[in-house]
């Protein structure tokens, strides 16, 4: 084949935003094996501008997610150790008196940045919850009356352990409902957990990405460029009214006390049109809607306590829910 060519297809293939985000989860593959879920959550997450909240165990490559990501799009990172003691300040930045100046200026905190790694989210006070709640919805930090805009992109990554609850703060509902996705981050099948171990045995260090061979694949450019190809996505009125049918189902379920909100209804439609550009269509169908439901609702229900004590849980009554509720034709 010609040589030429071949520097042709690579150009049309960088210029593809689909292909390079495509690349990004082949990428990150490198470091992190048997979540490739979670990769994807995260990249619908960045496609449609929201937040995710990862559960899981400790061990199970969260972070090392988040940071395989970030050097994949070659983006800026920081994370933060949520404990009982952190302050808001500690997260957004604060004013600093500068004895040279004689005047306060501000000192940015890690929130500035484009990808957060808020660890253990629920182990620190409502007070500092609240704190990441106006960067994750407004996408500005306000200190001292001022109000200073984040970086784009900009994504937090909150993190939680579902078994331990001592010294722990539930969030709250309407914090939950912040998250664009709740992404669970379970063990490894017996297959990925050898193959986690070979890489460790032949010096593969997650602390040390480059040298796992991770590279930028992506970049802002990309992403802008995929939301632009995303938001042009078709949604017929027959997936239309199939969501809203999905999230209105829930309100009427017998195992919750709360159902999809509105803006629940709305989010999936988004998440939904997302995974339909990443696989290759500019339309929506059912099964884009039934692959996002579990992520995209699963934190937004809330189940009633005798429910939850005979062992229905909140993704066994959306799988109801979707069995239940007609598809579209």
């Amino acid at each position: 084949m010609d040589p030429t060519t071949d520097i042709a297809a690579g150009t049309e293939a960088a210029a593809d935003p689909r292909a390079a985000l495509e690349a990004l989860r082949a990428e990150i593959a490198k470091a992190v094996v048997g979540q490739d879920p979670a990769v994807t959550g995260l990249v619908v997450a960045l496609l449609c501008r929201g937040h995710v909240l990862l559960e899981g165990v400790p061990g199970v490559a969260k972070t090392l997610l988040v940071r395989a990501l970030a050097s994949a799009l070659e983006l800026d990172t920081k994370r933060v150790q949520f404990t009982p003691d952190l302050m808001p300040s500690d997260v957004t930045g604060s004013l600093v008196y500068d004895t040279r100046t004689a005047e306060f200026s501000f000192q940015p905190g890690p929130v500035f940045t484009n990808l957060l790694l808020a660890d253990e989210i629920n182990r620190t006070p409502p007070k500092t919850q609240s704190s990441l709640l106006e960067a994750m919805e407004e996408r500005q930090v306000t200190v001292d009356g001022t109000p200073r805009p984040l970086p784009e992109p900009f994504l937090v990554a909150a993190t939680q352990n579902p078994v331990e609850y001592e010294g722990t703060y539930p969030l709250p509902e309407a914090q939950l409902d912040r998250f664009l996705l709740k992404l669970t981050v379970p063990l490894p099948s017996r297959q990925d957990e050898i193959d986690v171990l070979t890489r460790h045995a032949s010096g593969f260090n997650p602390r040390d990405l480059r040298a796992a061979g991770i590279r930028p694949v992506a970049g802002a450019a990309d992403l802008e460029a995929a939301r632009a190809a995303v938001a042009g996505t078709t949604v017929s009125p027959e997936i239309t009214a199939y969501v809203v049918d999905i999230c209105r189902a829930t309100r009427e379920s017998p195992s919750l006390t709360m159902g999809v909100s509105p803006r629940g209804a709305t989010t999936l439609l988004s998440t939904a049109r997302a995974w339909a550009w990443l696989t290759g269509r500019d339309y929506v169908i059912p099964d884009d809607v039934k692959a996002l439901a579990l992520p995209t609702l699963r934190h937004r229900v809330q189940l009633r306590p005798e429910a939850e004590m005979e062992g229905v849980t909140a993704d066994s009554v959306i799988d109801a829910v979707l069995a239940h509720v007609p598809v579209p034709r």
